[in-house]
C-alpha cells in the first residue's frame, strides 16, 4: 500500500479525538489538511474509511480494522527510527516536545541554552499544550517528550508504553487577597493556615474535569469541607489577577507566583498539598540519544530552579 506516516497518524488520532477539527489541533495541521491526508489514505486503500453523520464524521469498518494495524504500523516505524539513531555516535536530530503553559515560561528556556551548549547538533521544536493533554500526545507520537504534571492525590494513569520521570517536587501554598487573614504565623515567620480556615471564601480553580481541579477538591474534601468555587480558571495568570483584585483564594507554588507580578498574601499551609513535575516519553525512546540527552539536561535545569524570586513585605508577597 502506497500510503505515509502523516495519513496513518491523522486516521489513528481521529480514532481518538472523534472529530476532524481535534486531529489538526493535535497534529497542527489544518482541518482541511486533515481531510486531504485521510483522503489520500482512502485512494491508497482502495476503501472508504470515514461516513458523515450530520455534521460529524465515523469511521467505516475498514476505517476502524485500518486504524488497529496503522497504530501497530506506527509503533513499530518508531522503534525503527530509535534503533537507528542509536548506532551514531553523536547526539543530533530534532525532538518535538510538548509542554504546558508554566514549563514554557520557566523551564524550557534555561534547558534549550544548555541544550545548544552541550549538544549543538540537536533541534528542539515546542509545542504549547493542555497540561491533562500530554501523556496522549506522547503516545500519539505527535510528539518525541513532554513536561507534563502528576499530582499524589489524583495521579495521572500511568500507560505501560510510557515512561514518567520525575524532574521537581513543588509544595503548594495558599493565596490570599491582601490582608484577608492576619496572624496565623508558622515557623518560617509566614503565615500558616489550614484549608479548612478556606471554609467561607470564594475559590479560583480549573474545572473539576482537570487532574489539578481533582487534587485540589481531594485536599478541600479530606479536610472535611467543600470549597466554594466562584472563578473556574485554567490560565495561572488569570488566577492570580483574580486573587489580587480579591475575589477570591487559590493554591499556588513558587514556579506559578513566578509568571506573573502579584500583589498578594502566600500563606504556609498546615496540610502537605504536592504537585510533581514530570517527563515523559515513550518506553522504548529511552535511551534514545537524543531523547536521553535532553531529558538529562532537563532534569539538570530543573534541579538548578530557583525557589525564591520573591520579597516579602508584611504579610504581602510580591511576586517579581
Amino acid at each position: 500500500m502506497d500510503w505515509t506516516s502523516a495519513q496513518l497518524r491523522s486516521l489513528v488520532e481521529l480514532t481518538r479525538r472523534g472529530t476532524i477539527t481535534a486531529v489538526a489541533e493535535a497534529l497542527g495541521y489544518t482541518p482541511g489538511g486533515v481531510s486531504q491526508q485521510i483522503t489520500a489514505l482512502e485512494k491508497a486503500t482502495g476503501r472508504q474509511l470515514l461516513r458523515r453523520v450530520g455534521r460529524r464524521v465515523e469511521l467505516t469498518d475498514a476505517g476502524v480494522a485500518l486504524a488497529l494495524h496503522a497504530e501497530r504500523i506506527l509503533t513499530t516505524e518508531a522503534e525503527a527510527v530509535e534503533a537507528l539513531e542509536r548506532t551514531r555516535n553523536e547526539v543530533c536530530g530534532t525532538l518535538r516536545v510538548g509542554l504546558f503553559a508554566t514549563a514554557a515560561a520557566e523551564i524550557l528556556p534555561p534547558a534549550l541554552r544548555q541544550v545548544r551548549e552541550r549538544h549543538p547538533g540537536v533541534t528542539v521544536r515546542s509545542r504549547d499544550m493542555d497540561v491533562d493533554e500530554v501523556y496522549d500526545a506522547v503516545a500519539g507520537g505527535s510528539v518525541d517528550l513532554a513536561l507534563g504534571l502528576d499530582y499524589p492525590d489524583v495521579p495521572i494513569p500511568r500507560n505501560p508504553s510510557l515512561r514518567v520521570r520525575e524532574l521537581s517536587r513543588e509544595r503548594f501554598s495558599l493565596a490570599v487577597p491582601t490582608g484577608t487573614m492576619s496572624g496565623r504565623s508558622g515557623r518560617s515567620g509566614r503565615q500558616k493556615v489550614s484549608l479548612t480556615d478556606t471554609r467561607d471564601l470564594g475559590w479560583i480553580l480549573p474545572s473539576a474535569d482537570s487532574y489539578y481541579g481533582r487534587a485540589v477538591l481531594t485536599a478541600c474534601r479530606r479536610a472535611g469541607f467543600e470549597p466554594q468555587v466562584l472563578h473556574e480558571v485554567t490560565d495561572t495568570a488569570a488566577t492570580l489577577a483574580l486573587v489580587e483584585a480579591g475575589v477570591g483564594v487559590s493554591v499556588v507554588t513558587d514556579l506559578m507566583l513566578r509568571l506573573r507580578p502579584s500583589c498578594l498574601d502566600v500563606l504556609e499551609l498546615h496540610e502537605t498539598m504536592e504537585r510533581h513535575i514530570v517527563v515523559v516519553c515513550r518506553s522504548f525512546a529511552e535511551h534514545r540519544p537524543t531523547v536521553a540527552a535532553l531529558v538529562d539536561v532537563l532534569r539538570t535545569s530543573a534541579g538548578r530552579r530557583p525557589s525564591g524570586g520573591r520579597q516579602q513585605s508584611g504579610n504581602t508577597l510580591l511576586t517579581r
